[in-house]
C-alpha cells in the first residue's frame, strides 16, 4: 500500500471508526443508567464526544501499527471501556446481559444506517468515491465490532452476556476467566480461531440480516426511479 492510499483509508475510515467506538462505550453506559448504574454517567462517558472514549494504544496505535503490518488484513482495536458498577444494577446478574448487549446493538444499528446511506447514494445516483467508501467503511467497521465483541469469552460482551446467563456457580467459576481472557482471546486471533469459526460465520449471518432489514428501503427507492 503506497503513501496516498494510505491516506485515503485513514480518511474514509476515521469517521466512521470514531462513531463505531463513542457510541458503543456510550451505549454501554446509558443502559447501565437505565438500570440503575450512574457511575459511567457522573464520569462523563455517557457522551458521543469520541475524546473521553479514546485509548492512545488501543484506538489510535494498535489499529495502525496491525494494518500496516499485515497489509491490511487485521484490524483490530479498544477503547476505555466505560465503568460499570454491576452491583449497583437493581438486577445484578439479569441487568448485565442487557449492558452488555448494548455496544454490540448499538453497531449493528449503525451498519444498518452506514447501510442505507449507501442505498440511498446509489438511487441518487451519487458518484463522489469518498462518501460511497465512507458509508462501505461503515457497514464494515461496525459489522466487525458487532461480531467480535460478541465472542463468548469475557472481557468482552459477549462474555458478560454468557456470565449473566450462565447459573450462580458456573457463572462465578466462568467470570474468573476474566482475569486472562484478553490474553486468550488475541491468541485464538492470532491463530485464526477466532476469524475462522466466529468472525466469518457470524458476519455473514449479520450481513444477511442487513439485506433483509434495507429491502424495503431497496424496493422504495426502485419503484421512485422507476
Amino acid at each position: 500500500m503506497n503513501f496516498n492510499e494510505l491516506v485515503q483509508t485513514i480518511a474514509t475510515h476515521a469517521l466512521p471508526v470514531l462513531l463505531a467506538i463513542t457510541m458503543h462505550e456510550a451505549a454501554h453506559g446509558y443502559v447501565a443508567r437505565l438500570f440503575g448504574d450512574n457511575t459511567a454517567w457522573s464520569l462523563g462517558r455517557v457522551t458521543l464526544n469520541p475524546i473521553p472514549h479514546i485509548d492512545l494504544v488501543g484506538t489510535i496505535a494498535m489499529p495502525l501499527i496491525l494494518y500496516l503490518a499485515t497489509g491490511g488484513q487485521m484490524l483490530f482495536g479498544y477503547a476505555k471501556p466505560v465503568p460499570v458498577e454491576f452491583g449497583r444494577l437493581r438486577h445484578p446478574k439479569r441487568d448485565m446481559v442487557w449492558v452488555a448487549l448494548a455496544g454490540p446493538a448499538s453497531n449493528f444499528l449503525q451498519a444498518l444506517l452506514w447501510g442505507a446511506a449507501l442505498y440511498l447514494m446509489s438511487g441518487l445516483g451519487a458518484e463522489e468515491r469518498f462518501f460511497i467508501e465512507m458509508a462501505q467503511a461503515g457497514v464494515l467497521v461496525n459489522l466487525v465490532m458487532f461480531a467480535f465483541n460478541l465472542f463468548p469469552l469475557p472481557p468482552l460482551d459477549g462474555g458478560r452476556v454468557l456470565v449473566g446467563l450462565l447459573p450462580w456457580r458456573m457463572a462465578v467459576q466462568f467470570a474468573q476467566v476474566e482475569r486472562f481472557g484478553f490474553f486468550i482471546v488475541m491468541g485464538l486471533v492470532l491463530i485464526g480461531v477466532v476469524n475462522t469459526f466466529w468472525m466469518r460465520p457470524i458476519m455473514a449471518v449479520s450481513t444477511q440480516a442487513l439485506q433483509w432489514l434495507l429491502l424495503p428501503l431497496a424496493a422504495l427507492i426502485q419503484l421512485s426511479s422507476s
